[in-house]
């Protein structure tokens, strides 16, 4: 009596609907295939009342749910096109023939083959799966028709569900439980509100579908879970086959752990995704040709670029060329705010957007993810912890959020969007994509700011190094000045000494003309001041004006020399670093000696200044000697005179070698190259 009930008001329920589809406005064949959808669960539900039909029989369920089921799967194959001019037309496209080719086969093979309830309840399952597996398929690329589709998918989800536990525990015990069979009409009049949604919520019937990822993802859970409940539903027929019996107890574990099974590979993300990330990974191509990809990132990132300003624009444009979107804006972080370094086709951020964006950021610094918010407005679970409402996404206006992550911590952030391209939707390979991109712009962007760091450094240090040596020839110069202060009182009345006075200060006046002009002339040539001379006249006026106030005073001696292009002052000044070095290391009853030869082999001059002084160690002279501000002399010396010498006959081709021992002596040798 009860499932008489239960079938006749589904049936009128059902036909309440089909009323309801007539004065529906949609049109379309999708809409007629509904009808008869419709109308053959009506058509299922009278044949199940015991007056209509008594009794009912495996073979007259066999085949009323084989053609109710046909009837649902011919809908669905209208789904998965946006078009069709008539019903015609589905049935002669490839793939509803596929689709159909198993209830066709399902109904015509028990009329071949003499099979029992349990092979019937097989087959039954089967066509479940395949509902199952063509409404996810419906499902998964309906895109932003998701919400539409949701009720449809709802019905028919949870009526092939009940159809496929139904069949499986049919196949489990070896015979029809009653219970399922009167209680099913009822649960099919408790889902029709959801067929009711979908009809009102959907406009437009139609989807495009292809052979994706995705489609192959889900199927392969549902054909997994099918497949495992078919397992246990085939032991459940060994067991009873071979005299086994199923108590109670056992069957309901069974039926239990099955739900649970179902359940996890539907409701859990971190299934669905490893098995997504497995079959992409291996059952197809890539979706980017790297090898290609790298080469045009590589090209895009190695072009001239005129300033700094260029660098971020370059690295701005390659995250949108890799992705072929037309908006796109970096941004660089800079405390609490954000500095615009590129943009390209935006504007600048509103209050309202940098507000979110401070929370984008923040949950990137957590996370290190690439951010998809078209995907957060359809799936935030995938999210979790991200508190931001969905009204907050639509003003965004952007789609992507990449985060360029240095130490650990987010230096620059790069929004993108599409307007006149297709948007791309981020899963697992594109986001392993850009976040390789991101490391290659990441190490180009240090790369650059590490260069404009360095060239800023080295200015700095040019600019101490010109410093340091214009304080050592002032240090000099006020050493001259000294000595005629020191003499002036007891020679003020001698005629020589005033003579002599003023040629130093005209000698200190022409080096620190000299010194003014390197300060200001950046550009000054270095040949501007060469001219010719005998080494030996520079050597004497340096002993003669600049190291007499030091003993022991230096001696001169003359083998063989040249004339020479060079330098006089600059020339006159290493003469002076290394002989007054020589005078203050040695002691007063000691030697400073400067000689002055030809060396015809190697076409150089030689001047060797030697003393009989402490002497260095080898250690020192291989790493403090030649070093810059390293000074053995205290507050008193710069360390710059031995270093300056070396590298001012570097810079004419020439070399200056050293030869010394502790307490024995040093010798400078100064080879200047005969031109």
């Amino acid at each position: 009596m009860l499932t008489d009930i239960g079938y006749s008001i589904n049936a009128i329920g059902y036909l309440l609907l089909l009323l309801l589809l007539f004065t529906s406005r949609q049109s379309g064949v999708a809409k007629q295939l509904l009808v008869v959808a419709v109308l053959s669960t009506v058509l299922w539900s009278i044949s199940f009342i015991s007056f209509v039909q008594s009794p009912i029989t495996g073979q007259s369920l066999f085949i009323a749910d084989t053609l109710k089921q046909a009837a649902w799967l011919l809908f669905l194959s209208s789904c998965i096109r946006a078009q069709f001019n008539s019903v015609l037309g589905v049935l002669k496209r490839p793939e509803t023939l596929i689709i159909l080719s198993v209830p066709t086969a399902v109904f015509i093979v028990p009329f071949i083959v003499k099979l029992d309830a349990t092979w019937f309840s097989l087959l039954q399952t089967l066509l479940a799966l395949e509902v199952l597996i063509i409404l996810e398929l419906v499902y998964r690329q309906s895109g932003e028709q998701q919400w539409e589709f949701k009720p449809l998918v709802l019905f028919l989800g949870a009526t092939q569900l009940y159809e496929f536990v139904l069949y499986a525990n049919t196949i489990m015990i070896g015979n029809f439980d009653g219970r399922f069979i009167s209680v099913r009409g009822y649960v099919y009049f408790i889902l029709v509100p959801f067929l009711v949604l979908a009809i009102r919520r959907i406009k437009h019937w139609g989807i495009n579908i292809f052979v994706s990822r995705d489609v192959v993802l889900h199927s392969s859970l549902l054909l997994v879970t099918g497949g495992y409940l078919l397992i246990m539903s085939l032991a459940g027929y060994a067991v009873n086959y071979f005299g086994g019996r199923w108590t109670t107890t056992i069957e309901i574990i069974m039926f239990i752990s099955s739900a649970v099974v179902l359940a996890s590979v539907f409701l859990s993300n971190q299934i669905r995704s490893k098995i997504k990330i497995f079959i992409t990974k291996h059952f197809f191509a890539n979706q980017y040709d790297y090898r290609v990809e790298w080469v045009k990132l590589t090209k895009t990132l190695s072009d001239p670029i005129k300033d700094i300003h260029d660098v971020h624009h370059r690295a701005l444009h390659a995250f949108m060329s890799s992705i072929d979107y037309d908006q796109g804006i970096l941004l660089k972080m800079n405390g609490e705010h954000f500095d615009t370094m590129a943009k390209s086709n935006v504007n600048e951020l509103s209050k309202a957007q940098i507000k979110l964006l401070h929370v984008l950021v923040s949950y990137c610094e957590k996370t290190q993810w690439v951010l998809d918010l078209n995907q957060f407005k359809f799936r935030p679970y995938d999210y979790p912890g991200l508190s931001i409402s969905k009204d907050e996404v639509y003003t965004f206006r952007f789609q992507i959020v990449i985060p360029i992550i240095h130490d650990h911590k987010i230096q620059s952030v790069v929004l993108l969007n599409s307007v006149e391209t297709e948007t791309i939707s981020l899963d697992w390979e594109v986001k392993d994509y850009l976040s390789a991109v991101t490391e290659q712009v990441n190490t180009y962007l240090s790369h650059h700011e590490a260069a404009k760091i360095l060239a800023e450094n080295a200015q700095f240090a040019a600019f101490n190094r010109m410093s340091a040596f214009v304080l050592h020839d002032l240090k000099n110069v006020l050493a001259q000045i000294d000595l005629i202060l020191a003499n002036a009182e007891q020679h003020k009345h001698n005629p020589e000494f005033i003579d002599d006075t003023f040629e130093t200060l005209e000698h200190t006046k022409s080096r620190m003309d000299n010194m003014l002009r390197q300060l200001t002339d950046k550009n000054i040539e270095q040949n501007k001041h060469r001219t010719p001379i005998l080494m030996s006249e520079l050597v004497s006026k340096v002993i003669n004006e600049r190291c007499q106030s030091l003993l022991p005073i230096p001696s001169l001696t003359l083998n063989a020399e040249t004339e020479l292009l060079i330098e006089h002052e600059k020339v006159m000044n290493v003469f002076y670093h290394l002989i007054s070095n020589a005078q203050q290391a040695t002691k007063d009853d000691g030697f400073v000696s400067v000689s002055i030869d030809c060396d015809k082999n190697r076409n150089s001059l030689l001047v060797k200044v030697s003393d009989s002084g402490e002497g260095m160690s080898e250690s020192f002279i291989q790493h403090r000697l030649f070093t810059p501000f390293d000074t053995t002399k205290g507050n008193a010396g710069m360390g710059i005179g031995v270093y300056d010498a070396r590298s001012y006959l570097d810079s004419i081709d020439g070399k200056l070698d050293v030869e010394s021992e502790v307490g024995k002596g040093t010798t400078f040798t100064l080879m200047f190259p005969i031109s």
